[in-house]
């Protein structure tokens, strides 16, 4: 099922904005839903799928500018998907200033949500802004941190699943939950949640505690936890923006301090200082945030989703044959790696 068949199938009808060509999408309930905020990690580079987006749209942009995977990109996707649990009012994108000619260009974004960073440094920097500007906004808040460069092939399962979420998180408002997805097998560059006892089994999907975190490991520990039942770290997350911080605070008190001290977002496209940055170094939230306290996350299991990670091209490649999705690129690029191989076949013939 694709992004947009959420809006017609799962979410409320469209409400036109004014201000808009398009229609927006509103969660299909809002009781409940006034305190919800959800920040989408926008500001990667996407060095690893470049050779491939470079092919697809003939400059450098960054993957989540990209229309990969059907007509939207993949930035906009996220929103669409977002939207169908979140206000869209309440949704914040944290960008990097270097990719303005690109983020500027997606129309589903007012430049009120933009949050823009001097420079890509890590995923703890921009989330901690983020988490504090929310907070200041709404100290009773729920999060849902999302980003931006997945695929799940049925978008229904996962709006359910992230519902599912808000409603572990309303009930363990201490935790932190952590969407894992069931593994397709002992794949060495995904992280890997190992799960601990049940949390719950009041919703569709079982949640657990968590029990550690091993960030792409060995392939004999790999297979070793794909034996274990682990499931693969997604790094979407659901939570009381309190219960973020508290972690944060825990594991980098010094992070949550530097930024405390700045102007935060607060209803208009901000700016982060650059002095503000020099100042922190790079810091990446699932090492060193989430997998030093395993004793504060709970992990829903993501089933029947179909979930896969954009960050490698043979990924891209898997996620539009299963489609059955052709974009006028793909025999280009099939072609491209085709050429390598048979060079060096000529080379050992010709050795030989």
């Amino acid at each position: 099922m694709q992004v947009r068949d959420v809006q017609e199938q799962y979410c409320a009808l469209p409400e036109m904005d004014p201000n808009r060509s398009r229609p927006s999408v509103a969660p299909r309930d809002t009781v409940g839903q006034r305190n919800r905020w959800g920040v989408i990690l926008a500001g990667g580079t996407g060095t690893r799928l470049l050779p491939l987006t470079r092919l697809a749209c003939g400059d450098d942009r960054p993957k989540q500018f990209c229309a990969l995977v059907g007509d939207d990109t993949l930035l906009e996707q996220t929103r669409i998907r977002a939207g169908c649990s979140i206000p869209l009012e309440h949704l914040l994108f944290p960008v990097t200033r270097s990719h303005r000619e690109f983020y500027t260009r997606e129309s589903g974004i007012r430049s009120s949500q933009r949050i823009v960073q001097p420079s890509n440094k890590g995923t703890a920097p921009a989330m901690v802004y983020s988490l504090l500007s929310i907070e200041q906004n709404d100290s009773e808040a729920m999060v849902a941190i999302l980003p931006c460069d997945h695929h799940y092939s049925d978008e229904r399962a996962f709006t359910a699943a992230l519902e599912s979420a808000f409603l572990i998180a309303t009930e363990r408002s201490r935790s932190v939950v952590l969407l894992g997805a069931p593994p397709r097998g002992p794949e060495t560059e995904y992280g890997w949640i190992e799960l601990g006892p049940l949390a719950a089994a009041m919703v569709d999907s079982p949640s657990f505690h968590v029990r550690g975190f091993c960030e792409k490991p060995s392939s004999g520990i790999a297979e070793t936890l794909f034996k274990q039942g682990a499931l693969w770290n997604t790094f979407v997350m659901v939570g009381y923006v309190r219960s973020f911080l508290e972690m944060v605070s825990a594991a980098r008190p010094g992070l949550v301090a530097a930024f405390k001290k700045s102007r935060r977002w607060s209803g208009v496209e901000t700016h982060i200082p650059d002095s503000l940055y020099d100042a922190v170094r790079p810091v990446e939230f699932s090492r060193e945030i989430l997998s030093v306290q395993p004793q504060r996350l709970i992990a829903s299991r993501l089933d029947h989703v179909g979930w896969n990670d954009l960050g490698h091209p043979e990924r891209v490649m898997d996620v539009l044959q299963a489609a059955g999705l052709n974009p006028s690129w793909m025999k280009e690029w099939q072609a491209s790696k085709r050429l390598p191989a048979f060079a060096t076949l000529l080379t050992k013939q010709s050795a030989a």
